[in-house]
């Protein structure tokens, strides 16, 4: 991609939030896409979710599609209140998800907050759930690969230590009062505060509203403003703010794997099924770890290190 695609996707994402601050995308009974034939555009927009491993998935989605043919432009998008409504719309053409995560939202859009949770440990059911949610919004599932990214709880590694904590349960069992740094809809999603105290036992007295995995949450656990932080089994810098996982002992965590989501009217062809899927017998957890790391730790750009990993897959040529 070059310079002048960069500029393009900054002023694509100024235009972006601008239009989507006042919509929530096309209603349901208007939307041409559920029956039109799957769209093949070659101009495609991909969207990020603004943090590491979505940037770099973006960037890989990117360059696969341009060796398959097809413009791309990135756009990062941190909310997804605001990237889900403008997908369907076709503002934005490709996202990369995650299975249990997006088919909840979307449950939860469709059917209330209050409704019960379709994503489970369980990728098969997940995925059944997640596409039948997905359809009537004129969006297009793909198939997942073998890379998984589940929501992680970390402790700082002294006070895992004073208190004897290796899972959940052993922090439940600690009875422990516990400030969350993660992001704000910790509050209501399910796997978070709610599933933390329902589930674990554990005593959330507030979520601090820091991001998930950001530096800013992870320094607060650090420095003993936080307990607990909200990331991922990805996360590749927990080291270097001492912080240790907490096992997820009783499998509160869904089935996350990794799903490039499309607008079916405008990405829903063979053509970008076919060039996603390339990754999908490659790409592992542990690449995507590796290649987080990089990023956060090595502070290489996840363009530079998207590409180095595909050319090292034999997935596009060296440039």
């Amino acid at each position: 991609m070059s310079l002048l695609n960069g500029a393009r996707r900054a002023l694509a994402g100024l235009v972006l939030l601008a239009a989507t601050a006042c919509t929530s995308g096309p209603s349901l009974e208007n939307q041409g896409e559920v029956t039109a034939p799957p769209g093949d555009s070659k101009e495609l927009t991909i969207g990020s979710a603004g943090f590491t491993e979505s940037d770099l998935l973006a960037q890989m989605y990117a360059l696969l599609l341009e060796r398959a043919g097809y413009s791309t432009d990135i756009i990062s998008v941190t909310n997804r209140e605001i990237y889900e409504p403008a997908l369907e719309s076709g503002q934005i053409d490709v996202v990369p998800e995650y299975a249990a995560t997006f088919a909840d939202w979307l449950n939860a859009k469709a059917n209330g907050a209050d409704a019960a949770p379709v994503g489970s440990p369980d990728l098969a059911t997940t995925m059944k759930a997640l596409r039948a949610l997905a359809a009537p919004r004129g969006l297009t599932v793909l198939d997942p690969g073998r890379a998984v990214d589940q929501n992680a709880f970390a402790v700082a590694a002294s006070y895992a230590k004073k208190h004897d904590l290796k899972t959940l349960s052993d922090l439940g069992r600690a009875n422990l009062p516990v400030r969350l740094a993660a992001g704000d809809e910790c509050v209501q999603r399910p796997y978070c505060a709610p599933g933390l105290e329902k589930t674990y036992g554990i005593d959330i007295v507030a979520v601090d509203p820091k991001g998930v995995g950001t530096t800013q949450a992870k320094q607060a656990v650090q420095n003993g403003q936080d307990q607990m932080v909200l990331t991922t089994t990805t996360d590749a810098t927990l080291d270097e703010f001492g912080l240790v996982l907490l096992a997820d002992d009783k499998k509160l965590q869904n089935a996350d794997y990794v799903v490039p989501v499309v607008n079916r009217a405008r990405a829903g062809s063979d053509g970008v099924r076919d060039a996603l899927g390339r990754l999908n017998t490659v790409l592992t957890t542990a690449d995507l770890a590796s290649m987080n790391e990089q990023v956060d730790s090595w502070r290489r750009l996840p363009e530079d290190v998207a590409r180095t990993y595909l050319e090292s897959k034999k997935l596009i040529p060296k440039g």
